[in-house]
């Protein structure tokens, strides 16, 4: 006489057969769509042209009013300094205080960490004093580099780490995530033994 044995859990799970089964998932990711060489160049454009405005509407007049020396050609003159005070300053406080200037305000784009964090005073003098000297020396040929870069960076944001991108414009990433599963596990729990 033959005798029917009922299998338990344990003795199943150790003598089931076990498959590897891989499993793609696809997730979706937005990212900040990165602002290109023209789009920077344009509100470079826009942040001169103020900072020329403010230098000929006030600057210039009070040093005619007081008879103070305009065309000093030596580079430690006091409207060179004082020039030169006002640009470090307006690029340094406005990326601090609104992550852009206004130019890039008006064409729609900021500076952001290259890892998500707000921006630190360090980065920002780094970035908007220290990278913008490195970059102005040959005839601004460093700009260049952001057209050439993937994620369109410039010399000074290589420095700081930062981004240049477009406030409203993302870019679709599509990620694809492979997951590893054991089939005698899932038909376990499926209660299939």
């Amino acid at each position: 006489m033959s005798e029917i044995i009922q299998p338990d859990e344990q003795n199943v799970q150790e003598k089931a057969p076990v498959f590897e089964q891989a499993v793609v998932n696809r997730t979706e990711q937005y990212e900040h769509k990165a602002a290109g060489f023209w789009i920077r160049f344009w509100a470079y454009t826009v942040d001169i042209l103020i900072l020329s405005s403010v230098g000929m509407l006030i600057i210039k007049p009070v040093f005619r009013l007081f008879s103070l020396e305009l065309n000093d050609p030596v580079w430690y003159a006091p409207f060179s300094l004082i020039t030169a005070f006002l640009f470090y300053a307006y690029f340094v406080l406005m990326t601090k205080f609104c992550c852009q200037t206004v130019g890039k305000m008006i064409f729609g784009i900021r500076v952001i960490s290259k890892n998500g964090a707000k921006l630190a005073w360090s980065t920002v003098i780094f970035r908007e004093w220290i990278g913008r000297l490195i970059s102005t020396i040959p005839l601004n040929l460093p700009y260049i580099a952001v057209a050439f870069t993937p994620k369109k960076q410039a010399i000074h944001d290589f420095i700081a780490d930062t981004l240049v991108v477009h406030e409203a414009v993302y870019d679709k990433k599509e990620k694809l995530v492979q997951e590893h599963t054991s089939v005698a596990k899932e038909l376990q729990e499926q209660n299939v033994f």
